[in-house]
């Protein structure tokens, strides 16, 4: 990608982080958790962070 200013790259690379955080902390909480309902949302949520993750990074 050409023509990125380095303070919208700040902001891909603060937005990479958070979600990586964001798919860590809810895979904790699946991992914590006995209803099989909220795991499997934990699961879902933690997937999606990683997904989001992934694709900001291919943006670039």
């Amino acid at each position: 990608m050409t023509g990125i200013k380095q303070s919208e790259l700040n902001w891909i690379r603060e937005s990479v982080s958070g979600h990586q955080t964001m798919a860590s902390k809810l895979g904790g909480y699946a991992n914590q958790v006995n209803d099989p309902q909220i795991k499997q949302m934990f699961t879902t949520a933690s997937s999606d962070a990683k997904q989001a993750a992934q694709k900001l990074i291919q943006m670039l």
